[in-house]
This record gives structure tokens, sequence and C-alpha cells, in this order.
């Protein structure tokens, strides 16, 4: 269940690599930080709404198949 928390939850975030984030710790000015941009607003609401409708539709799936229906 860990890897669909990670593909759904943190879309919106970059994350670094061993290497960048080894340089985070010298970066005192965060010229380091990146974010998964996205052209507007609202673009970015609709893929995070989107992406936590598929969330929502994994966690069912996944209690369906718990079950055995």
């Amino acid at each position: 269940m860990g890897k669909y928390i990670k593909k759904y939850t943190f879309s919106l975030f970059a994350r670094p690599s061993f290497r960048e984030g080894f340089g985070r710790i010298f970066d005192f000015h965060s010229n380091l930080n990146k974010y998964n941009a996205s052209r507007s607003p609202k673009q970015a609401d609709v893929k995070a709404l989107s992406l936590d409708w598929q969330a929502v539709g994994q966690d069912l799936r996944l209690a369906l198949d718990e079950i055995g229906v």
C-alpha cells in the first residue's frame, strides 16, 4: 500500500536525488527548492483533485479485494 501513497500524495512535490538531498544541507538560501509546477493554479487544482479521486478508487479496490468482492 505504501507505493500508492507515494504515487498520489507527493505528485506536486519534487523528490530530490541523494546528491541533491545532501546538497540541501548547505543550501542556506533555499536555491535548490523545486516543485512540480503547473501552468496555472486551476491546472494544479484539477491535477490534485484527480489524484485524490484516483487514491479513493485505489483504496476502494484494495478494500473490495480484501473482502473478496
